[in-house]
Order: structure tokens, then sequence, then C-alpha cells
């Protein structure tokens, strides 16, 4: 017989979160090891928050609502906020019942921007990388640096002259703004929307764009982001930030090898290299002038594997940017676009796991 299309409506339900999630859902295994890495920063997290007061939103479940948004490319917490209503599975991940109230967007990023002075991204990336089942895939002597344009949440109508010199704007929500042919620099203009954000371009030939530099550390065995830092756009941004990044992975103990690309080939990058126990396996930039690289480095058969490892580092930009949500986030400022670019890296990480470790695992 035909059934019935009658919706009945259920009072009560009897089937547990935990039944509804297949066994071998891969975000099983990235929840029990987010919340193994959220336990070793339970001393950190008690650090940041008052002993007396209205309790706020718990730091694990706003880490674990922000990984869900990068895994799911979530453009905003409002969006993710809607969608913790009726998702079960995201319940799930974060730790919240089918009852359990979900959070006022507003009050959610409060306590998201409490998080940004501890540093509390780049020590969740920290702790992960020595969970016991994540140190055994990474690689400890080999290792590739670069660096990415991520896009400003700001308009070029709001780059404008220092002294007021620009044309003024139309009137209205989004009104028209004549600049061609205005010289613009970083030196004499600002963006009013967001005033960190930097001119910049990617390449000879392409427009210029109001940018961040977001930068990785990767090591060459599985592709994992070691370390992870966002900065103000600069001519040796990429350089000055890969420094800072080995220096803090791999202070000198150890010899180890860094790949990258021509735009590291100076002889100041190659020399401080040598200075950190550092053999560089920088790609040679013979346009023009001398590379820095000689026949000490390119004749052993290392610096050809390191050349082809090397491209691996531009996995995490494409996966952050096609959907960690890094094409273009919605935040202005440093410390905000560093927290979100840094957790993204550590989103990336956190996917690879079910295949490299196993969904039953």
């Amino acid at each position: 017989m035909r059934g019935s299309d009658i919706r009945t409506g259920d009072l009560f339900s009897y089937v547990d979160l935990e039944q509804r999630v297949p066994a071998n859902h891969p975000l099983r295994l990235i929840r029990r090891i987010v919340n193994e890495v959220l336990a070793a920063l339970h001393s950190e997290f008690g650090r940041l928050y008052a002993t007396e007061g209205r309790p706020s939103i718990a730091p694990e479940r706003l880490l674990r609502a922000l990984l869900l948004q990068a895994f799911y490319s979530i453009r905003s917490e409002r969006q993710l906020m809607e969608q913790l209503h009726y998702n079960l599975l995201y319940r799930w991940f974060i730790g919240l019942g089918v009852d359990d109230q979900v959070w006022v967007p507003t009050v959610f990023t409060k306590n998201r921007d409490r998080l940004l002075e501890a540093e509390v991204a780049r020590k969740f990336l920290a702790e992960l990388l020595a969970h016991r089942d994540v140190r055994a895939l990474l690689s400890d002597d080999h290792f590739s640096v670069d660096g990415t344009q991520v896009q400003a949440w700001a308009s070029m109508k709001s780059f404008v002259a220092n002294d007021g010199s620009s044309e003024p704007q139309s009137p209205g929500r989004n009104g028209e703004r004549h600049f061609h042919r205005e010289q613009r620099s970083n030196q004499t203009h600002g963006s009013i929307t967001d005033p960190e954000a930097k001119l910049a371009k990617k390449g000879k030939g392409k427009e210029a764009k109001l940018a961040y530099t977001g930068n990785v550390m990767t090591e060459n065995r599985n592709g994992f982001v070691v370390e992870a830092e966002l900065r103000q756009v600069s001519g040796a941004v990429e350089r000055e930030t890969a420094k800072d990044m080995i220096v803090r992975y791999s202070p000198g103990a150890k010899r180890i090898t860094v790949g990258a690309d021509k735009g590291f080939d100076t002889a100041d990058f190659v020399s401080d290299m040598r200075d950190f126990n550092v053999t560089p396996h920088v790609a040679q930039n013979t346009t023009n002038r001398l590379s820095a690289i000689d026949g000490r480095t390119i004749r052993h058969c290392g610096y050809e594997v390191s050349q082809q490892k090397r491209k691996r580092v531009e996995e995490p930009f494409g996966w952050g940017k096609t959907i960690g949500g890094l094409a273009r986030p919605m935040l202005r400022g440093v410390k905000k676009l560093d927290f979100k670019f840094t957790l993204t890296m550590a989103a990336y990480d956190l996917i690879k796991l079910p295949r490299l470790i196993g969904v039953t695992a």
C-alpha cells in the first residue's frame, strides 16, 4: 500500500547523537585527536578566564566550532550558528546536546577574540604536532617554506591618500570613487577600512590588491604544516618570516634542510640559513645575476629531492583558500587574520589524518 506523506511530530527522541554518526566517519578520528590536544591545553585555558562570574563559551567548544568552519567552508560565524540549529553532526563534534542552546554570533566572536592575545591557535598547532599519532608521521630533517597572498577584507575604494587629497566617494551605500591614473603607494595611502592591509601584487603584470602575506613551513614526508604565521606585506616578508619560523621550530640543535623557491635565493637568506645549521635547498635564480646557491649544495641528490618535495608547500595554501575560507577572510587586522590563518593550517593537518592513520584507528 502507499505510504502516508503526513508528518507526525515526535515529542522525544531516544537516539543518542553518538549513535547517529557512522562508526567509520572521518570526523571520529579527528575529534578524538582534537579532544586529546585540547586536554593538553587545559591549564593554558585556565589562565585566560576568571575564577568567578558568569560562565562564557568553553574554549574547547569554541575551537571545535572554528575547526568545523574551516572543514566545511562555512563563510561566517553567523552562518555557523545558523547551521548549528539543525546539523546534528556539527553539534556532536562541538559537544552540544540536541537541546543545548546555540550561541549568539556576536557573543561567539567576542569569546573568540579572547584567545588572540594568548596565541591559542599557535599553541594548538604545536600540541597537535606533538601528539603521539601525528608525531610519528613527521619528518625531523627535511622541510620547505613559502608564502602566499591573503586578500584583505577591504575594498580598493577604501585606499585613500593619507593627506586627504583623494577624490571623495559619491554618496550612497556603495558610491563610486574615481581613482584611475591616481598614483598610489603604501607610503602615501592607506585603507580606512583595514589600516593594516597593504597594497601588493602577486607577480609581474598582476593587479594590485589590499592583502597580507601568509607563510608556512611544512615537513617533506607527508606535507604537514609545522609552522604558520601571517604578517603585513613587505618586500622581504617571506624571507624574514621563514627565518623566524625555522628558528622557532629548529633552534639549530641538529642540521636540517629547507627547500624554497627562487624568491629565497639571496645572499643574506642563504648566509643566515648556514648560520642556523640549515642546508638551504633553495632553487637557483640565475636571471641577470649570480645565484647564492653554489655547487656545494646542488651536487647532492638530496637537493633534487627537496626541490621536488617543496612543491607540496603550495597544497595547504590551495586547501586553505578553496575550502578553509582564506581566499578572502571576513576579518580585519593582523592579529585576527593570523589567528584564522594558523588555525586553518592546523585544520589542514587534521583533515590529512584519516587517510594516513585510518578512520578506524
